[in-house]
């Protein structure tokens, strides 16, 4: 499981979108991972509200569904995105951070499904969610 966690964080390090982004992986283990994003004004979509916008949001989503992919214990590789849907709930608070938390919940032979989760300081109401299907490779 080390090298999964290993091989996880420098998928994320190496991925150029995530280190403008400031994504940070704050948890990862057994096809779980937890990714946090700072609030920063070079993001925000829309200057009189403050608001992120929902494409920095939505690569973060696909960025921690594919760790929680890589660390799966039936996942033996990298991945790629299939398919990502993705609701939008409210917008996120300015000044907060946005966490997203996802779960590979099942993987078959080609194919793993993961859900998310991204929520800022009000856990209780999610920002977004989404549910996805990632390549599994190297099975």
């Amino acid at each position: 499981m080390t090298d999964k966690v290993k091989l996880a964080r420098q998928f994320i390090q190496a991925i150029p979108h995530a280190k403008a982004l400031g994504l940070e992986l704050t948890h990862i283990g057994q096809g779980e991972a937890e990714i946090s994003m700072p609030y920063n004004p070079d993001l925000v979509g829309d200057p009189r509200t403050g608001v992120i916008h929902g494409g920095a949001v939505s690569a973060m989503l696909d960025t921690c569904c594919g760790a929680a992919v890589m660390s799966h214990p039936a996942a033996p590789g990298g991945t790629a995105t299939i398919d990502l849907r993705i609701d939008y709930m409210r917008a996120a608070t300015p000044g907060q951070t946005i966490t997203t938390r996802a779960t590979c919940h099942h993987i078959t032979r080609n194919v793993a499904f993961v859900r998310a989760v991204a929520t800022d300081d009000d856990t209780d109401r999610p920002v977004a969610t989404a549910a996805g299907a990632f390549t599994v490779e190297g099975r």
